[in-house]
């Protein structure tokens, strides 16, 4: 079973807490978006957990918590770090770039270039960010990260009705068709001139010809070689996602509306009024990210397995920090 924490909010940032005690405790609950009082109890050992994959704008606090990165040492994991450097009218609490940076060279250092991956996503276009900008900024964050990941992942903005609600004061649209090509041909030769693979996430349009693959952000492949382990066929592409997605099986254990960065291209947040809700009532002792758990509240233990079925060589290295 792979652990994918979270594609719903970005937990190393705001909940390593959290976190660490569900590892502790061995699992962790989850409710049901679609029918909240549907719950999963998801096993968090080490017998059933292959591997764990991080979303994250800012592992900064993961990173101090000291007793959680000594306690993911005996977990095969990678960390998928998104890095745009947008202004705060598109990610108002995000980071300054420069403090990126920075975090990214050191988890790098932590655990190894490449199992650190840097996600330029999603790309989008205004007055503002206009492909100039676009190349000018890749430029120079792929010169700063360069010896600091082996993989850069690209997306193009999904205008849903939120996203566009959330935008429409700052004149964002989607590139076009043409406009994808002109950034994929000069983004693919920056990041291949740094040495650095190139993939798109969940894209449909291909972009074959610049050196682009379509990628896996749960990549079973990354995850044999990081943790030296072979995985079963049986761990086959993740059914839930869109059909360009091409992740292999996961599970999630975030939430919907939990993310305070506050980002406007986030599909994970149907408000600021509902994060300021949720983070109110959240519990690092909770089993769940959000709340507890209610009388009427029905808990259903998810069965899982894990995937190994041999060994292909010596895993990766991953240090603490602390070490």
């Amino acid at each position: 079973m792979i652990i994918s924490t979270s594609r719903r909010t970005d937990i190393p940032a705001f909940y390593s807490t959290w976190l660490l005690n569900r590892l502790k405790a061995g699992y962790a609950c989850t409710r049901n978006p679609m029918n909240p009082h549907q719950i999963s109890k998801v096993p968090l050992t080490r017998d059933v957990v292959d591997g764990i994959v991080f979303w994250t704008k800012n592992p900064a606090p993961m990173m101090r918590n000291a007793e959680l990165m000594e306690l993911l040492k005996d977990y095969p994991y990678y960390v998928q770090f998104t890095l745009t450097g947008y202004g705060t009218d598109v990610e108002p609490h995000v980071p300054r770039v420069e403090d990126s940076v920075f975090t990214f060279q050191k988890l790098a250092e932590c655990i190894g270039p490449e199992c650190v991956i840097w996600r330029y996503d999603p790309i989008l276009l205004s007055d503002t960010y206009t492909i100039d900008y676009h190349v000018k900024h890749f430029q120079q964050l792929a010169d700063a990260l360069a010896e600091s990941t082996k993989r850069v992942v690209i997306s193009f903005i999904d205008m849903y009705r939120k996203i566009e609600r959330n935008m429409a004061s700052l004149g964002v649209r989607a590139p076009s068709a043409d406009e994808m090509n002109q950034l994929a041909a000069s983004l693919a030769e920056t990041a291949h001139d740094h040495g650095l693979e190139m993939a798109t996430c969940a894209e449909p349009v291909d972009l074959e010809a610049y050196g682009i693959t379509h990628g896996s952000c749960i990549d079973k492949t990354l995850l044999e070689r990081i943790s030296g382990y072979r995985f079963s066929s049986k761990l086959g592409k993740d059914k839930m996602q869109r059909p360009e997605c091409g992740c292999c099986s996961s599970i999630d254990i975030g939430a919907y509306n939990t993310c305070a960065h506050g980002c406007r291209y986030c599909y994970a947040n149907s408000s600021d009024a509902s994060v300021r809700k949720n983070v109110a009532v959240h519990d690092p002792e909770s089993p769940l990210l959000v709340g507890h758990v209610l009388p009427d509240d029905k808990i259903t233990e998810r069965k899982v397995q894990s995937f190994i079925e041999g060994v292909n060589g010596s895993p990766a290295s991953q240090l603490s920090l602390f070490e």
